[in-house]
Parts: structure tokens; sequence; C-alpha cells
């Protein structure tokens, strides 16, 4: 249903549900290879022109999606931020590094699942289709990311502009990856993967995240 026109609850609840497995779909197999009809049927609907009545179309299917997890994501990141600077003492890297990465991997009993096949799902639309994604985000649902950047750049003093930007990027690669292998692997019952089910693990990719951002500038060759 794409009208001004409001919906009744079974259909917010259809639009739940197929929101709900289009997200696992295009985690498990990218948004490029799940078809409408396909996430019709998963959602057990026997209309399978139920997500162009519901959204329009894949598109506005997928956007929609991003920024449900988006605005969950970025509450919980700017409530640890407010909690930081309502302290008074500045935070730390790895404080920092702590909000940008738990908050979409934490997933909370008493709030949405909004972030249940996230990481997948943003790692493809971010590789594959990053227009999408910077147009669905708007500027508006990454403020706390951004501000996590900011308080991130003071802390590493011995870094120009463009290495702080490009230990960033740096960042930003190494987390889409790592945080999608690790969903990945933790959505697997087939087998135990105790790597990833330690408890250790995630503390392992704050501190290696951490790492490339203070890591020491690389040693320029003499005469370069």
């Amino acid at each position: 249903m794409t009208g001004s026109q409001a919906a009744t609850p079974a259909e917010l609840d259809t639009r739940v549900r197929l929101k709900r497995v289009a997200r696992r779909l295009f985690a498990e197999r990218g948004f490029r290879n799940v078809t409408v009809r396909e996430v019709a049927k998963a959602a057990g609907q026997k209309n399978h022109g139920a997500v162009g009545y519901h959204f329009g179309a894949k598109e506005a299917l997928a956007r929609e999606i991003l920024v449900d997890g988006a605005v969950v994501i970025e509450g919980r990141r700017t409530a640890m931020l407010d909690a930081m600077e309502a302290r008074g003492d500045p935070p730390t890297v790895r404080e920092l590094v702590e909000a940008i990465i738990l908050p979409s991997v934490e997933l909370k009993s008493d709030e949405p699942d909004e972030t249940q096949y996230f990481s997948r799902f943003l790692l493809d639309l971010s590789t594959n289709h990053p227009v999408m994604m910077l147009e669905a985000l708007e500027g508006r649902w990454n403020v706390g990311y951004q501000r996590c950047l900011r308080l991130l750049r003071p802390l590493m003093p011995d870094l120009t502009l463009a290495e702080k930007n490009r230990r960033f990027v740096l960042m930003g690669s190494y987390l889409g990856a790592v945080l999608a292998l690790r969903e990945s692997f933790l959505a697997d019952r087939s087998r135990g993967h105790p790597t990833w089910r330690s408890e250790s693990a995630l503390q392992d990719i704050i501190e290696t995240t951490a790492a490339i951002l203070t890591a020491p500038r690389p040693a320029r060759p003499a005469g370069g």
C-alpha cells in the first residue's frame, strides 16, 4: 500500500512480515538476486504482487528496511554517546569504537528485531548499491556514526587529516566485512563455530578496530 490511505492492522502485519522475510533473503543471497515473487511466497502471501501493493517496488522495500535498522542502531548509538558526554570525561578511542560496533550487533529482547540479518544486508548494499544506500539514509540516519568520527579525530593527533580519513575508510571496510561474516556464522546452526560464538570474539573485533585507528603512521621511504 503506497498511497496516503491509512493501513489496517492486517496490512501493517503483512508489511512487517514482508520486511522481515526480505531482510533475511537480501542478507543471505543479495538484493539483486532476490525477486519480489520470492519475498511474497516466503512471507506466505498468495498474491505475488504483495510487495508492489505494500511498497511499490523492490528498491522501496530495501530502502525501508535500511531505514528501519538505521533508526534502531542510531538510537542505541546516540544513547551511548550521550552517556559518555554526561560523564564529563573525554571518551577514549575504544569507547567510541564500541559505540560504532555494539549498537548494530547487540540484539535485545525488548527492542525491535530490525538489526537481525542487518550486517549482511548492509554490506551487500554498501558494496553493490552504494547510491541507493546513501539516498535512503539521506544524511539523517548516520548522524551518530558521523559524531563518532568527529570525536575520534582529536584522538588521532599523529595523523594528518587525509590519513585519518583513510583510516576511517579502512575501518568501515573492515567492520562491514567482519561483522557480516560474524553474523553469518552465528546464524548457522549446523556447526558450533566456537571462535565466533566465543564471548571474546566481539572484544577482539573491538580491539582490532581500535588498532586500525591508533596504529602509528607508516614510515616514509628515505628520500621519499
